[in-house]
């Protein structure tokens, strides 16, 4: 998380937490030519349109008032997802037990990524169980997400 986020984060978790919600993740990020300020929650219930909008209402004041980012952005407020991005170790802790997917910065042991479930993390060391036991240091991971079994779904 860059710093712009961190501050990001810790000033809008209170209000959020209050409203009853969990604060998952921010980012803040550049596409093209536009930057985007990124609020992903997560709720027991699950989000829907109204909570997105629920606190994106509580929350745009506060930064409009402390102005944590220079520049012009757009505030977008969504649910993590299904298939939610890995990118704090608490994320991964939760993930423990899923099927996840790694890319990785640079080929390890000639592989650019890999799928398995997460066994543990350890250290700043995740362990994937991908038919064999992988050890990855998460300094080494690009991106990584939990892979939802939508098979699993549409037999339901």
């Amino acid at each position: 998380m860059t710093k712009t986020e961190k501050n990001v984060y810790d000033m809008v978790l209170p209000i959020i937490e209050e409203l009853g919600y969990e604060l998952y993740d921010v980012e803040y990020v550049k596409e093209g030519k536009d930057y985007f300020l990124r609020i992903y929650i997560d709720a027991e219930k699950g989000i829907d349109l109204d909570d997105c909008e629920k606190v994106s209402n509580a929350i745009d004041g506060i930064l409009d008032e402390q102005d944590p980012i220079s520049t012009s952005y757009s505030l977008e407020v969504s649910s993590c997802g299904l298939e939610r991005n890995l990118r704090e170790e608490k994320h991964y802790e939760m993930a423990i037990g899923k099927q996840i997917e790694v890319k990785f910065f640079k080929p390890i042991n000639s592989k650019k990524e890999l799928v398995g479930v997460l066994k543990k993390i350890q250290n700043g060391v995740i362990t994937l169980d991908d038919g064999q036991e992988e050890n990855v240091n998460l300094e080494d991971v690009a991106s990584a997400k939990i892979l939802f079994n939508w098979e699993e779904l549409e037999n339901e």
